[in-house]
């Protein structure tokens, strides 16, 4: 049983997955919450009941990020495996085969943001706050978060966001890519349920191949066997 993280579907929006996470106040990230996203996002690949995802922390917050007290009492060793282990459930989420959507409330920072751009799109409530914030507690944007910076943003947009560790408001969010869609506070899961939903019906097989494809996951060969697979599902009904 899972405490952080949870999986939900409801009738309103069929076919579409709800991944929460809700440690109150402010879904701080521990290394528990990083195993339990890990684990999550498998069962989210292997449900065929969901064909689309939301990423949601709730209405009121995100995530602030990690736990920093939690991260204080680690050792060097301790603090390594740690890393690594927000990089796996970073990756986790980014690899899910299945549309996702982010849907942010109230600030997304640090290891917080980084686990918003692993997904597919974003959509937030026009008062956000969103920033690459881990430099004022010393640290770096770890787990991967700084590659997935600066593939939205570009190298020096990430760069000035990761030195400066400063909070941005969402009209400049949109405008740099760290969002995609700016809506009312109180319509932020209605309007990533919509964006999810567009793509319920669409064949799931497309959809994964169509993801690994623009992410970069598969060279020529395993291009081709994945087309030969969608004519394979195809064919067999």
């Amino acid at each position: 049983m899972r405490e952080f993280v949870s999986i939900h579907v409801g009738e309103q929006y069929p076919g579409v997955g709800v991944l929460l996470v809700s440690r109150p106040p402010t879904n701080a990230l521990t290394r528990q919450t990083y195993r339990e996203l890990v684990a999550a996002a498998g069962e989210l690949a292997d449900r065929t009941d969901i064909a689309t995802v939301i990423l949601f922390g709730g209405h009121e917050i995100f995530s602030v990020g990690d736990d920093i007290p939690e991260l204080r009492t680690l050792n060097r060793g301790e603090a390594e495996a740690a890393d690594l282990l927000r990089r796996d459930a970073i990756n986790a989420i980014a690899e899910i085969p299945k549309p996702t959507v982010a849907a942010i409330t109230g600030y997304a920072l640090g290891a917080g943001l980084s686990l918003a751009l692993a997904a597919d799109w974003r959509v937030s409530g026009d008062n956000v706050k969103l920033g690459a914030t881990e430099i004022l507690a010393g640290l770096v944007p770890g787990g991967g978060g700084g590659q997935l910076l600066a593939r939205v943003t570009g190298p020096a947009r990430a760069k000035e966001l990761a030195f400066s560790g400063r909070f941005v408001g969402a009209r400049e969010s949109l405008a740099l890519g760290l969002v995609d869609e700016l809506v009312a506070p109180d319509n932020v899961f209605d309007a990533a349920a919509a964006w999810a939903s567009r793509f319920t019906d669409t064949p799931p097989t497309a959809l994964a191949g169509a993801k690994a494809l623009i992410d970069g996951q598969l060279d020529a060969g395993e291009q081709a066997e994945r087309y030969g697979q969608i004519f394979t599902a195809d064919d067999g009904g």
